[in-house]
């Protein structure tokens, strides 16, 4: 069975308009990084801190001012390969860090999956860095939802929409999106043909269902849905993320 999209002008115009009225920088850095890809960086350390960035905002949020944002943007930033390499307990000295910046919740867990995550990759011989790069040097959309659903597989502690968060923050992606909360609601006041929850978007198949529909309208409004993304984002945090790079 095929299911069908119909897009109308209406639902164009609405694309549209929060574009337009959420222009700002945090939108052009997105575009500058995603589509553009511009400074896109896949060392070591860089997804070290994406993959720490994942586990602590998987349920909660991370504002420029909260504890999460604030350690987010810590330079240098305190977790890097080298450190993780010199400890004989990873989970251990990811707890201690957490702890020592406020980030007490869930951090049993976030610090146990860390340590899985990380352990895994290295085990593998960070091979994981090889597939991100083929996949920034031929860019496509089946072959983002081919690595969204790898990571979905691989990690622990993620789920369709923190593997695309993965990605996306590091300027991997155009099409497959991280559907948070502000999404859902804005899909939902958008008059989005199925009512979304963040329960029924953790079966991979229903994100790619949905995803399908995002893809469907954003080509119709000639934009990228990555764009769509930081416009809704942005448009649910007035000041705090203008000019800040996604974390959640």
């Amino acid at each position: 069975m095929k299911i069908s999209w119909t897009i109308n002008t209406t639902d164009i115009h609405k694309i549209k308009k929060v574009l337009k009225e959420n222009n700002n920088e945090f939108v052009k850095s997105r575009i500058k990084l995603n589509v553009e890809k511009k400074n896109v960086e896949l060392s070591k350390d860089a997804i070290i801190k994406n993959l720490l960035m994942c586990l602590l905002t998987s349920q909660q949020r991370s504002s420029p001012n909260s504890l999460v944002g604030k350690f987010l943007q810590l330079k240098p930033f305190p977790i890097t390969n080298k450190k993780i390499i010199e400890t004989e307990n990873t989970e251990m000295f990811i707890k201690q860090i957490l702890q020592d910046n406020g980030l007490t919740r869930y951090i049993n867990k976030i610090s146990i999956y860390f340590s899985d995550n990380i352990g895994k990759i290295v085990k593998d011989d960070w091979k994981l860095i090889d597939k991100l790069e083929y996949l920034n040097e031929n860019p496509s959309k089946l072959g983002e939802r081919q690595m969204a659903d790898y990571l979905n597989d691989q990690f622990k502690g993620f789920g369709p929409k923190q593997s695309r968060n993965f990605l996306q923050a590091l300027g991997l992606t155009k099409y497959e999106i991280p559907i948070d909360s502000r999404i859902i609601s804005w899909l939902n006041k958008f008059g989005f043909p199925v009512s979304l929850t963040a329960a029924a978007l953790s079966d991979k198949y229903y994100y790619h269902f949905v995803l399908d529909g995002i893809h469907e309208l954003c080509e119709n409004a000639k934009i990228y849905p990555c764009e769509l993304d930081a416009a809704i984002f942005s448009s649910y945090d007035i000041d705090q993320w203008k000019s800040e790079n996604k974390t959640v």
